[in-house]
């Protein structure tokens, strides 16, 4: 027992004393010990600690027990859909530290804090979005979401990969459906406005349907100051090419800060063929004439492309974007190959996409022939095999102007975004995240 924790008891027991505390903790035989005291401060303290510790993205607990435990005794998918209950009810921390100001970015005409946001996928219903901010990101990507409800493949469809800190995902786009997750998305503002503006609050109580924009309060529709939200717009399994992406446009456009069109999902037959050029360059036409019909703010429409393209391929799609005026592309979604430089697993005869930090070098080649043939203005986020602030800084240099994550926190859990943030900062060297964009190639 340390000396300051003893004294601090021995005070608390004078004062007892003074009020008569004698009768019930005393240092005699016949009556209860002085250390049920010391027993009962130093629970109370343990206690105080954890929950003081459980509230911050950098938690010990986190970090050390909760994550390994939920690695070693459940499944990939159970684990997944544990964190997410667990966000969408509060149960998780925040990120107490306030972004350095070397991180803080602009683009679209709209402000990021930091350049850190969390890939389509985690949170594919859009139940957790405030926990996810919270979390620290900058940008939080809900989805794929579907126009109807879609189970997905069978179970098990999520598998990890422990010795590349990797995972095979299957899980086949399974989605709640426009209705569903609009609901949520409504219901969200709806709390926002009721601490907010009791009078807008009134006005979508008497008429649900009704839609208030939270940017009438001067806050985007993330409803975080410098964040942004992104709603990635997929199709059904069995779904109209076309048309199942303009559904989603004209469903999220007005509750979006961005809009992600998913044309390479690897676990739904016939998606990926969607980036070629000739598919691709009427789709997107279509996307941005519907996107344009919306009232303002409209948000900028993001496309993602798969890794598995060859240079020609590549060369197509970056001359798509420039031809339909799309405002940025994701680079990338997961691999369907099996990457030789992974350890041997009985996961791997799995079918899926592969994710994880063996992804890198697959984003990194896509990025850099995507920037060659891309005006220099054009917004690239890097996504894939990203796990530290050096790789943030090589996709940055690289042309990324954001990065995304997604498994790196499947294993690290919440603490994996503060930690990217610091080792970016230290990375840069006192210089600013837009400081370093592109400067590979100049």
């Amino acid at each position: 027992m340390s000396s300051t924790f003893k004294s601090a008891a021995d005070q608390l027991m004078r004062r007892l004393n003074a009020i008569g505390g004698s009768r019930f903790f005393s240092s005699n035989g016949s009556k209860q010990p002085r250390w049920l005291l010391y027993t009962g401060l130093g629970l109370a303290a343990l206690a105080g600690w954890a929950a003081w510790d459980l509230s911050d993205t950098r938690s010990f607990i986190h970090r050390h027990i909760t994550m390994p435990l939920l690695h070693a005794f459940t499944s990939a998918e159970f684990a997944h859909r544990f964190s997410i209950l667990s966000a969408a009810m509060g149960l998780t921390p925040k990120d107490r530290v306030p972004d350095d100001e070397s991180l803080a970015l602009e683009c679209w005409g709209r402000k990021f804090s930091n350049p850190v946001g969390l890939a389509a996928g985690y949170d594919k219903q859009g139940e957790a979005i405030s926990s996810l901010f919270d979390y620290g990101y900058a940008y939080v990507e809900v989805g794929s979401v579907t126009p109807e409800p879609q189970p997905g493949n069978e179970r098990p469809r999520f598998w990890r990969l422990k010795e590349d800190r990797a995972v095979v995902n299957h899980y086949g786009c399974n989605s709640h459906g426009h209705d569903v997750v609009l609901g949520r998305l409504k219901k969200r503002i709806h709390n926002f406005l009721a601490r907010r503006s009791s009078d807008l609050a009134r006005k979508f109580d008497k008429d649900p349907e009704s839609y208030v924009d939270p940017a009438v309060l001067g806050v985007p529709r993330s409803l975080y100051p410098r964040k942004q939200l992104a709603i990635n717009v997929g199709k059904n399994k069995n779904g109209d090419e076309t048309e199942d992406f303009l559904k989603g446009v004209r469903k999220f456009g007005n509750f979006a800060d961005i809009l992600v069109v998913n044309v390479s999902c690897p676990n739904i037959s016939g998606v990926c063929n969607l980036q070629s050029k000739d598919t691709l360059v009427p789709l997107l036409n279509k996307v941005v004439a519907e996107r344009n019909k919306l009232v303002s703010p409209q948000p900028p429409i993001v496309v993602k492309i798969g890794p598995d393209l060859t240079e020609a391929e590549i060369s197509d799609i970056a001359h798509a974007l420039v031809e339909t005026k799309v405002d940025g592309v994701i680079v990338c979604n997961s691999t369907g190959t099996r990457p030789k430089t992974l350890t041997p697993n009985k996961n791997l005869e799995n079918v899926g996409g592969i994710s994880g930090p063996v992804m890198k070098p697959f984003s990194l080649r896509v990025l850099r022939l995507l920037r060659k043939d891309l005006p220099k203005e054009f917004p690239i986020i890097g996504c894939g095999g990203i796990t530290s602030g050096k790789d943030a800084v090589e996709f940055a240099r690289a042309g990324a102007t954001m990065i995304q994550i997604y498994t790196a926190m499947t294993y690290e859990g919440p603490a994996a975004i503060r930690k990217i943030k610091d080792e970016i900062v230290e990375e840069l060297n006192g210089k600013r995240w837009v400081d370093i964009i592109g400067t590979e190639s100049a």
